[in-house]
């Protein structure tokens, strides 16, 4: 698969080793505390259910999955990881790992998915993929999401520290489930670094001083901005509920944060922050 450029591709044998001891433990204090328990899927029962919980979450019918059981169960038998966590209501939250070319030193994350976003449950289940990840040599760990979900990037950037380091127009093409709708399907590329504790400048501040850009987003607001520490971006609060109830402003949101953001990342900028508010925080690429 295609690789971000900076991710690292090494790191030293005792900086890997400490990070393992305690991404194992954090893993499991977070379980704990999510009130869940975290295994790989082993057989054929638990990937049914998986791709059943999948289903769900998507809004698709289960005879059209996101992921069938026979893929699931391939994914694993591959050599890939299917997590997944349980409680006393079934399945919570489940995820799909696979490794990424051997140069890499990576692992991408195809889907991960909580059924709840309140109880820290995919915190949880991030965490038991970065301490697999890291049990098998892995420094870095590679997935996409959308850029107008803030739950999501607030939740990759903000929460567990990745960052944003590309945007691409349309990857997936058009996904028939009930929660992309008929959107084009732009997605950035997060890069977390497994062995690094959460960066400090993902903390998530807001543009309080920054210079604003007269042009309104589609709910007439400002959206963009700059200061010195860089430049911001504004997506809607829920974007999921928007395509269903307003498919046409859906699509401005998609086209003025394209234009938006796809330029920037061009211009050699990542997004290394997401305010609770709703902004990106862009910053220059560092150098290698």
């Amino acid at each position: 698969m295609h690789v971000p450029a900076g991710v690292p591709r090494a790191v030293p044998a005792t900086v890997l080793a400490s990070a393992e001891a305690s991404a194992t433990e954090t893993a499991t204090r977070a379980a704990a505390r999510a009130g869940v328990r975290i295994h790989l899927a082993e057989d054929v029962p638990t990937v049914e259910a998986i791709s059943r919980f999948f289903a769900a979450v998507w809004q698709t019918s289960e005879a059209q999955p996101p992921f069938a059981p026979d893929a699931l169960r391939a994914f694993a038998h591959a050599g890939g990881a299917v997590h997944y966590a349980d409680d006393r209501d079934g399945v919570a939250a489940a995820s799909v790992l696979l490794f990424c070319s051997p140069a890499a030193n990576a692992v991408y994350s195809v889907i991960a998915a909580a059924r709840t976003s309140d109880r820290g449950v995919g915190f949880a289940l991030k965490q038991a993929q970065r301490a697999w990840a890291l049990e098998r040599g892995m420094t870095s760990m590679i997935w996409t999401f959308d850029p107008l979900v803030s739950r999501n990037a607030h939740f990759n950037l903000a929460k567990l520290g990745a960052t944003a380091t590309e945007y691409t127009v349309d990857l997936f093409g058009r996904i028939d489930d009930g929660v992309n709708g008929h959107d084009e399907t732009d997605r950035l590329t997060a890069v977390w670094p497994l062995s690094e504790p959460h960066s400090a400048h993902c903390a998530g501040p807001d543009p309080d001083s920054a210079e604003l850009n007269p042009r309104p987003a589609p709910d007439g607001a400002p959206f963009r901005a700059r200061d010195e520490n860089g430049l911001w971006c504004r997506v809607p609060p829920d974007i999921v509920t928007t395509r269903r109830r307003d498919q046409r402003l859906a699509v401005e949101w998609r086209a003025a944060v394209r234009d938006a953001l796809r330029p920037v990342f061009d211009a050699g900028f990542v997004a290394t922050g997401f305010s609770k508010s709703g902004w990106y925080h862009l910053t220059r690429k560092e150098q290698p």
